[in-house]
């Protein structure tokens, strides 16, 4: 049996300001320090209000406000508040969301897929920007299940390009597009995580890429030998452009909040830079600083898309084909699928079965019985 006495209890008087109110309350934050025979415990238990935004602001102002909160994605915040005026202008721009229930959410959702014709994570996405909306912004949580008429998810094999087709698209692809879809196909990155690779990510030493991938979550993956050397010297290249604008009184980039608080000078190091940083520098839509930002996605898109035509590969490629050729390479050179699963950053493992499914199992030494016929 263990004996727990409470040795201190203290309470700490923190000021609440209620947007809806407008008064600022106080509120208690207690904190007991627990000890026992087997050392001491400390733990906090906090009486922490809801975040409510300013009630004078305007409603698309509200909803910006919350999400900066709460630090979500700046693009997060872009969909987010495309949605809420989507749904707005679907009942009207004189019917305030406040007024509208579970039934009207319905209504909306399923009007995308009937009419529409979203696909079913485009629909979530819509569900959860109003699920936001009322539970974060306007606090009337949606009672009850919503069950709208739903998108069919229907499920597709990864488009996978074989060695021959990886050959001739790398021939019509150059620049430092080539450059980033050799790091597609031979890391097996993500678009935006390739875009957003930072100087600090890759150790050359040993040969890995550190990742940034979905849900915030760091990976570690490989980085392949040939290009090494390209990576170097694009570097290299861009340490010099980040030195013209440190002396033309710029040079930030940026950095989460927290770590831009903590290390003061740290938007202006080196490793920090993106590897492949934007031609142009530009104002950064929330803190309002001139910075250069990472390249444009579209570019690289559209760079793959041009050197698959031009390369004569008749299949629908994009910049997650070459994701999806990686894994299928790999899995077809003996990879444990469970490593795979870490290269890869799937939170469950069934996503990177799907590879399986595409992989060359030796089928072409099995004979169809059409063969057998002459005609």
């Amino acid at each position: 049996m263990i004996l727990t006495v409470i040795d201190t209890h203290i309470f700490h008087l923190c000021p609440h300001y209620d947007g809806k109110t407008g008064k600022i309350s106080l509120h208690r934050v207690y904190s007991f320090i627990f000890s026992s025979y087997n050392g001491t415990i400390m733990f906090k238990v906090e009486n922490k209000p809801k975040f409510s935004p300013n009630p004078k602001l305007r409603l698309m102002d509200q909803v910006r406000e919350v999400l900066r909160y709460h630090h979500y994605a700046y693009r997060t915040e872009q969909s987010y508040c495309q949605w809420t005026l989507r749904y707005i202008r679907f009942f009207g721009t004189q019917m305030h969301p406040r007024d509208l229930g579970v039934s009207d959410v319905e209504r909306f959702l399923s009007d995308l897929t009937v009419n529409c014709k979203v696909s079913a994570s485009t629909q979530r996405q819509a569900l959860n920007a109003l699920v936001f909306l009322y539970r974060e912004v306007l606090d009337l949580p949606l009672d009850g299940q919503i069950q709208p008429i739903r998108s069919k998810k229907r499920p597709m094999l990864p488009t996978v390009l074989g060695i021959d087709e990886i050959k001739r698209f790398f021939r019509y692809i150059e620049g430092n597009h080539a450059l980033m879809a050799k790091i597609l196909f031979g890391s097996g990155l993500r678009l935006m995580e390739c875009v957003r690779l930072r100087i600090k990510d890759l150790d050359f030493d040993r040969k890995r890429v550190h990742v940034l991938g979905k849900g915030n979550k760091w990976r570690s993956t490989i980085l392949a030998h040939p290009i090494i050397a390209d990576l170097q010297n694009h570097i290299e290249r861009v340490k010099a452009l980040h030195h013209r604008d440190l002396e033309e009184g710029f040079g930030e980039v940026y950095i989460p909040g927290a770590l831009a608080r903590k290390y003061k000078k740290a938007a202006l190091d080196v490793q920090w830079q993106y590897v492949f940083p934007s031609k142009k520098r530009s104002i950064d839509p929330r803190s309002g600083r001139e910075r250069r930002h990472h390249i444009m996605e579209s570019g690289l898109q559209k760079a793959v898309k041009r050197a698959a035509h031009r390369a004569g590969i008749d299949k629908r490629v994009t910049c997650h084909t070459l994701r999806h050729s990686f894994a299928t390479a790999m899995l077809e050179n003996g990879i444990n699928i469970r490593v795979l699963q870490e290269l890869m950053g799937h939170a469950d493992v069934k996503t990177t079965e799907r590879y399986t499914h595409v992989m060359d199992k030796d089928l072409n030494r099995i004979a169809s019985p059409l063969d057998s016929l002459d005609f």
